[in-house]
């Protein structure tokens, strides 16, 4: 028996050491995928360019084998040194977030989830039909009526039979109460009816007031898919007070004419179309801001000032109709969240580059804020290499904390950022 078990241990020691190899190759990738999630899908996509370029194929590009690391870390330092980078910044026009908190490990797991990722394959239903799952709600709701109809039927039966039996018994039992007098029934459908009335209620009263995908007809057909996304304008350069202010501002008249003085006809490549499918005539529009405007597309100058109040003859101001609009009660800063959290426009607004027409992407709920809160890091000044916001530099403790071990990391809501008077005061 000693001789076959000293076979059988090292055997099932090793069994169990690649078995456990396997799950952390599998967790390792998980692990890939959620911190490409958490730190880059909001600018980047595996397979294709979004905000920033497409990360498959990355070991082709870098220059060095340790590039990738020195670039996540600290991306201005690497701009003003290194060639590579600063070519990438020309073409995208934006610079990539430092995420200095993020170990090798980490990168590494993240690197191997892009070069392994391959898109989706659409489900296929039933009929051998590309889509997705068919929603089985009003099925089972017809089998639930169902059911209970044959539960009904069941107890009448149940009580004609019994009527049945104790007539051939000589039983006397009083006559029953009918089903739409019996107490019972009538405080079972009154809960059931209070209950369901009380749900719907509560979820309109708290969806009151938000417009997610709310989509107005604007009077310019604006496409921040040619604007943004074809043309790759900065959202700072037509929403400079994002970064400096409380307000993202709208654009004035002047903004777009900064450019439109010399571009007066649509030729993208892109045929314009609204969501509905309506085509869009793209010069006929830009002539819309040309009226707007008081610009002669003609002579190419401005209409003149007869009335001398200092406005060009028949120009006026765009009346753009508001899409995103928090409640009075709620204070929210741009600024704050573009300079010091160094949030992407995206964030908040989806891929507003690829958007023809503007509409509310998120629900934009105090649920979803106080998420984001949670799970959104602190980009901490790190004197070493001088990355991070200094803002941050008050919080001694929590760099104390890092240092010691205590906590890899801070995220919004350590610092008081779920605390109610930081929105409402």
């Amino acid at each position: 028996m000693s001789r076959y078990r000293k076979i059988f241990n090292p055997v099932f020691t090793a069994f169990l050491l690649l078995v456990s190899l396997s799950f952390y190759q599998k967790s390792y990738a998980a692990d890939g995928e959620a911190l490409f999630k958490a730190n880059c899908a909001n600018c980047h996509k595996p397979d294709k360019d979004y905000t920033g370029p497409a990360l498959q194929g990355w070991k082709g590009r870098e220059p060095s084998a340790d590039w990738i690391y020195k670039w996540i870390a600290n991306p201005p330092a690497l701009i003003a040194s290194d060639p590579y980078a600063k070519a990438m910044f020309d073409k995208y026009k934006i610079q990539m977030t430092p995420f200095p908190q993020l170990k090798k490990e980490e990168i590494d797991a993240i690197m191997k989830y892009v070069d392994d990722y391959k898109p989706p394959v659409a489900p296929t239903s039933p009929s051998g039909q590309p889509g997705g799952a068919t929603d089985n709600t009003l099925i089972f709701g017809i089998l639930t009526m169902v059911l209970a109809l044959i539960a009904f039927v069941l107890l009448q039966v149940n009580t004609n039979l019994r009527k049945l039996s104790d007539e051939k018994e000589g039983v006397l039992r009083p006559e029953p109460v009918p089903f739409y007098k019996n107490k019972t029934y009538i405080m079972a459908a009154i809960l059931v009816l209070f209950s369901v009335g009380g749900y719907f209620t509560m979820e309109g009263a708290i969806g009151m007031g938000r417009q997610q995908n709310y989509q107005p007809v604007q009077p310019i057909f604006y496409s921040h898919k040619v604007h943004a996304g074809t043309n790759q304008i900065s959202c700072l350069y037509c929403h400079g007070g994002a970064q400096d202010s409380k307000q993202a501002s709208i654009p004035s008249v002047n903004v777009c004419m900064n450019c439109h003085k010399a571009i007066s006809k649509y030729e993208g490549p892109d045929v314009l179309e609204r969501e509905d499918g309506t085509a869009v005539n793209g010069t006929a529009e830009i002539e819309k801001l040309y009226a707007y405007a008081g610009w002669n597309s003609t002579t190419k100058a401005y209409n003149p000032d007869t009335n001398g109040d200092g406005i060009p003859d028949g120009a006026s101001p765009i009346q753009w109709v508001k899409v995103h609009n928090l409640p009075d009660h709620v204070y929210f800063n741009h600024s704050q969240h573009i300079k010091v959290g160094k949030q992407q426009c995206q964030t908040c607004h989806g891929n507003i580059q690829e958007m023809p027409e503007v509409y509310q992407f998120t629900e934009l709920s105090m649920g979803w804020c106080i998420n984001c809160h949670r799970d959104t890091k602190v980009d901490f000044y790190n004197k070493k290499d001088s990355t991070g916001n200094k803002f941050y530099s008050i919080y001694e403790k929590f760099h104390n904390d890092i240092k010691k071990g205590k906590m890899d990391s801070v995220t919004v809501e350590n610092i008081g950022g779920t605390e109610c008077q930081k929105c409402h005061f």
